[in-house]
């Protein structure tokens, strides 16, 4: 094997990938666009959800429930009439409706137990679910301060002194932002060594390549690098001009020894895409490929949910996929400033199965430019 082949194969490679459009788009969104909307959307706590009030009680307490819901959990309701609620639900207008009935002040001071409609819409459903809870709450709290005629807070018999580590403003876009460049790291990956690998054979060009004196390592090789680098330089100005940028992360530990983690995940994932390639054969077929491996690999990472969650047969089998390994890593140095100390366990476990996954994908690839 000679390095002067996969270095100047590699450079091949990047030549064919700047006279793909679509490629060249694909990678430029899944590093801007797609991480700055993906960590700035659906937020996970309420946001000026929209409320429409139906009054028909028009008493003060009443008005003291109407007036109670502001920003930033709730816009400013809209009053309408009972006619124009399910028109409004069923337009997508309103999240929730809230019907305050007839006479409801007088039976709250005659003792009885009045009922307040509350219509959701629940096919938003993260915030439908949340702000139900938001509504019965702000609800009742007037309701109770009304009938007791003043305005207190229950003493807790307890002090909770919070100190919120590694995201101080609980932000969600903080930790989105993180996972969202580590699928695209994993995404990227995949495709672009992939669809090289194809794409050499839809054009004929494996064959030309199999007469010169290069062998299917070096091939591979520089598949590997040539891709795996254009992810890597993807991911650093990411993480740097959108994360740090755009969304004013602060970023904890050490961005180079991330990139060396992210380097070493990057083997593993584009062995992995040069295999799938090899056993797709074609693009679509391919792309279904990726679709069965990559999901259950996002899924069960830890990147979407807690590992500790999950039942502890699929903890272990997890730990043979690197996506597992390089989840653990970024969280630690991004987020904890954790060093070469802490992660080592994560950097070697990404160095055999990377090995590992070289080795099984040469095996295959051999097979495939017979």
């Amino acid at each position: 094997m000679r390095v002067s082949n996969i270095v100047q194969l590699g450079v091949k490679e990047l030549r064919g990938l700047s006279r793909d459009p679509a490629m060249l788009i694909l990678i430029v969104y899944a590093f801007t666009v797609s991480i700055y909307t993906s960590s700035r959307a659906q937020p996970e706590t309420l946001n000026r959800a929209a409320l429409a009030i139906v009054d028909e009680d028009n008493s003060p307490v009443s008005t003291r429930i109407i007036t109670a819901f502001n920003p930033p959990y709730f816009s400013i309701p809209k009053m309408v009439s009972q006619a124009d609620v399910m028109a409004r639900l069923d337009a997508g207008l309103d999240i929730f409706a809230l019907n305050i009935p007839p006479n409801f002040q007088r039976d709250l001071l005659a003792g009885r137990s009045p009922t307040i409609q509350l219509n959701v819409d629940a096919t938003r459903m993260s915030q439908a679910f949340t702000g139900s809870g938001y509504v019965q709450s702000i609800t009742t709290g007037e309701v109770s301060e009304f009938l007791s005629r003043y305005r207190s807070g229950a003493a807790a018999p307890i002090d909770l002194a919070l100190r919120a580590r590694f995201n101080p403003e609980l932000n969600k876009s903080w930790f989105s932002s993180i996972n969202n460049i580590i699928s695209s790291v994993t995404m990227l990956s995949i495709i672009l060594t992939g669809a090289a690998l194809i794409r050499e054979r839809e054009h004929g060009t494996i064959e030309h390549l199999l007469v010169m004196p290069v062998t299917p390592v070096e091939i591979m090789a520089s598949k590997i690098w040539s891709m795996g680098l254009v992810v890597l330089v993807a991911s650093a100005v990411a993480l740097i001009l959108v994360v740090q940028g755009l969304l004013a992360v602060k970023i904890a530990g050490s961005i180079p020894l991330f990139l060396f983690g992210a380097a070493l995940y990057l083997f593993a994932m584009t062995s992995l895409g040069v295999f799938l390639a090899t056993v797709g054969g074609s693009m679509p077929q391919f792309g279904l490929l990726m679709m069965l491996i990559l999901l259950p690999l996002q899924m069960l990472s830890g990147a979407s949910t807690p590992r500790e969650s999950m039942p502890e047969i699929i903890q272990n089998i997890m730990l043979a996929a690197p996506n597992t390994h390089f989840v653990i890593l970024a969280q630690a140095i991004l987020f904890r400033g954790a060093g070469l100390g802490v992660i080592w366990p994560q950097l070697a476990a990404l160095i055999a199965i990377g090995m590992i996954l070289f080795g099984f994908s040469l095996w295959r690839f051999r097979k495939f430019v017979r």
